[in-house]
This record gives C-alpha cells, structure tokens and sequence, in this order.
C-alpha cells in the first residue's frame, strides 16, 4: 500500500507487536543526494553509498560512527522484510522541523523532484506521500503549536532556536505559536498549473507502474541487486529474481552519462524514464526505448537527473 502523510503517524518497530517504522536514513540519504545538503544530521550522509545501503539493509547507520552525533550511532536492520520500513521524500517531520517549513519543491527541479519520487514508488518498501508533493505544492509546511501555558510556548520558540542553530539557518523562523504561522502553512489545492498537473498525472502514472511490478512479484521483497556507479553518480536497483525482470537507473549526476553493465540475456523494454516529453522532461529521448542483451554487456545513456526503468517478460537463464 501507499501511506498519503497528513499529520503523519509515526509506528515503532518494537516487540509491542506493531509493523512498520518511518525510515528517516533512507530520506536523508535520498534527501542529500538531491539537494546538496550537508548540515546538521545531513553531515552523516552524502554518497550514493548510503542510499544503497538503505535500499539493501533499510537503516543506513547500524553502529558506525555518526560525525553529527560523535558517537556510535544505530542497530542492524539487516535481514528485515521490506514492508517493515515506510520511505520517503518529504514528510510532516522533515519539513515542518525545517526554519521556514520549505518542502523539496521550493528548492529542487521538477526533474529532481521526478527522480526523488521514483526512487521512493520504486522501491521494496512502503512508499509515504507528503500532502501536496504530488503536486509540487510550495506553500511551506512550518512547525504550529497550539499551547496554553506560557513557559511551555517559551521553551518550544527556545528549543526550535537551538535546533536550527545546529543547521546554520541563522534566520529567525516562524512563530509557532501564532495564527499566521498555521495559515500560512495551508496547502493551496485550488491553484492550477500545467507544472502541477503535470506532475499529478506523473505521480498517478509512477503509483501505476508500482502496482503492475508488484503484481508481477518484483521489487516486493528485499531487493537481491543494488550497483554503485560511484564515477557517474548513478545507483541501479534490478530485481530478476522471477521470470519478469526489471531494473532501474537513478541518476543524481548533474550531466548526460553512459552506464556499462550487464543485465540478463533478452529483451528489455523501457517501463519508465522522467525525461520524457510526456513527462515534462527536456524534449529528447536519451535512453533507449529497447535494448536486445546477450549477457555480455549494455550500454545505456540516462540523463541528468533522472530515472530510468527497464523490464523484461521471459527471462533467459
């Protein structure tokens, strides 16, 4: 399933029987690699290396040395299903503990944001929605109390001063305690655009897509095939574990590159790619829309800042 995040509901993976937790390393991995950012807990993430960890192991950080914490930092998740772990691009949290409640939209390219989304709808796990980034919605999203006692209201505008200082946003933020602050933060669903509706029907298009290779077995376990193509900035995530493969290319470079690798024999048909005129993408079609693989080698030419994805019907062994 797909979980749309209002106020959000956070779940613990606990022994008290509940089944899923929000898995804040795979957004910061993802987060960073798009964005540039490396303040605050984002100085723990930054490479391609991380965001592959994540999609093999759900927690980035399993008992290794956190700079930001300075200190050994989390436990194992090695070995856990998939659905256990809920991703995502943006959420309640990660936006509304921002200075300003900027959402990714405010900052990122529509490709950019294209790219954040297929990396979330394609991945094993639970995907999260953030109200309005199906839309490209940039009405910032702050964080509002509604408080009655004043030492308490104080210790919240203190505590969020303290928090943002760790960041470097020097700017004084919102008050969280004042009307404006929650008005402000109001989604402006009426707005039309041809960007947001664009991105809606690429949003519907992409939780389509998930349903049919779900439906087909793939990319709803543990993902077997995780690649780092560390010079091109470029991470592959393939499941040919059934006899319908697929992989998919998720470039965070900032030019047109080539891949080399080596998919199974057979013929491969390209199921997604964010660059695409009817994607509002660039007007070209880089990728191929098919490519005829001997087992010995392919090339394929992906765009900057985008996703593509390749399926197969018939695996040849």
């Amino acid at each position: 399933g797909i979980i749309h995040g209002l106020n959000g509901i956070r779940i613990a993976l606990t022994s008290f029987g509940m089944d899923a937790q929000w898995n804040d390393d795979f957004h910061h991995a993802l987060h960073t690699l798009v964005t540039g950012e490396r303040d605050g807990y984002y100085r723990d993430f930054g490479s391609l290396h991380h965001l592959a960890k994540a999609f093999k192991e759900g927690f980035v950080y399993s008992g290794q040395y956190s700079r930001f914490r300075r200190r050994r930092h989390g436990n194992s998740s090695s070995g856990r299903a998939s659905q256990q772990f809920i991703v995502f691009s943006q959420n309640h949290d990660q936006v509304g503990n921002r200075a300003h409640g900027d959402r990714l939209s405010a900052t990122a390219s529509p490709e950019q944001l294209k790219l954040a989304a297929a990396v979330v709808l394609l991945s094993p796990f639970i995907p999260l929605l953030f109200m309005g980034e199906e839309c490209g919605e940039k009405t910032p999203f702050c964080y509002f109390v509604d408080h009655a006692d004043k030492e308490l209201i104080e210790a919240v505008r203190k505590g969020r001063r303290d928090e943002f200082a760790r960041f470097g946003w020097e700017k004084e933020p919102p008050d969280p305690q004042a009307e404006e602050t929650f008005l402000a933060s109001r989604i402006r669903i009426e707005e039309e655009s041809k960007t947001r509706g664009s991105l809606l029907e690429f949003y519907r298009s992409l939780i389509a897509l998930r349903k049919d290779i779900r439906a087909a077995g793939l990319l709803s376990k543990r993902v077997p095939d995780v690649g780092i193509f560390r010079k091109e900035k470029v991470l592959l995530v393939a499941d040919y574990s059934h006899n319908e493969g697929i992989f998919c290319l998720f470039s965070f470079s900032e030019k047109t590159t080539n891949i080399d690798f080596t998919p199974p024999a057979g013929h491969w048909y390209k199921a997604l790619d964010t660059s695409l005129p009817c994607r509002g993408g660039n007007g070209r079609e880089t990728a191929p829309s098919r490519i005829l693989s001997d087992g010995s080698g392919s090339r394929v030419t992906i765009d900057q800042w985008s996703a593509v994805a390749y399926r197969q019907s018939g695996l040849e062994n």
